[in-house]
């Protein structure tokens, strides 16, 4: 696109409409949010989009976990741009970093699900981003559970105003800082997922569980219970109550990815019937 007018501004809640443009008719889009958590996205981390006049060819969202952390959220090109991709990429990347140094990130992270077909991948090894984690992915496609847990925990509806301690000890205890939520985070997706319980044990929140739904697809999105209540049978609960959650809202398949190396999740969804898929799942950074 050789006009005088392109430019690349910051993006705000006022284009939604013209990134679900893009969503619905790119031919290359990487989209790691759904359309309820976009207009949050928009308003609190760093978003940059490319213009021509008043139209917008191409977009990068991000996401920022913790004062040094961020993800690529989202990036997608006009089906007009496909041929020029690469090059919209990497205009865009170049304005994001200067938006993510100047909140103080440091590192920039991008997840995918295959490694061996994701199209974004090379194009980031080669600006600079190194393999990070590896990530198994898992699904299943029934309501069966193996257990009912620990009936003795109560599951309940999270409240920010009174659990938000809780579950910050909790991320601190259970995350490394990739994973690990802030409040602002919390809060995001307490307004934004459709499903976000906590686990009461002698009325101490010790666990949490929170779901995404995207159509009729699930994502169990993280489960987490504190080293202290290890064993008792909670993360069981979560799960099943997990799985409940998903019956109700008649989901043909429950997604869900998890890191390589935390074989007490493993476990526990092979338990109740997830299926590890061939593909290997992946995260990559680059230092900024």
């Amino acid at each position: 696109m050789q006009n005088k007018h392109r430019q690349i501004r910051l993006l705000g809640e006022e284009d939604i409409p013209a990134i679900e443009r893009l969503l619905r008719t790119s031919e290359y889009i990487y989209q790691r949010f759904t359309l309820g958590e976009l207009p949050l996205l928009l308003k609190r981390y760093p978003a940059v989009g490319l213009w021509n006049d008043s139209t917008l060819y191409g977009f990068l969202l991000s996401q920022i976990i913790s004062p040094s952390l961020a993800w690529f959220s989202g990036f997608g090109v006009s089906w007009t741009e496909s041929r020029e991709y690469v090059s919209v990429l990497a205009h865009l990347l170049d304005q994001l970093y200067e938006q993510l140094r100047a909140q103080g990130v440091q590192y920039f992270h991008y997840s995918g699900n295959d490694s061996e077909n994701d199209w974004l991948r090379p194009l980031l090894l080669g600006r600079s981003f190194i393999p990070y984690r590896n990530l198994y992915s898992y699904d299943k496609f029934d309501y069966k559970v193996p257990t009912t847990g620990n009936q003795s925990v109560t599951i309940r509806n999270v409240d920010l105003t009174l659990d938000m301690p809780a579950l910050l000890r909790i991320e601190e205890a259970c995350f490394e800082d990739l994973w690990r939520y802030d409040p602002y985070s919390f809060q995001d997706i307490a307004s934004t997922h459709p499903y976000f319980v906590v686990a009461e044990l002698n009325g101490e929140v010790v666990g949490y569980q929170f779901n995404a739904l995207d159509d009729d697809y699930g994502y169990l999105v993280r489960i987490a219970v504190h080293p202290s209540a290890a064993g008792l049978g909670i993360g069981a609960r979560l799960m099943v109550e997990a799985i409940y959650f998903f019956e109700r809202a008649r989901v043909s398949r429950i997604m869900l990815n998890t890191q390589e190396d935390n074989h007490h999740a493993h476990r526990l969804y092979e338990w109740f019937g997830f299926i590890r898929l061939q593909q290997k799942g992946f995260v990559l950074r680059k230092r900024l």
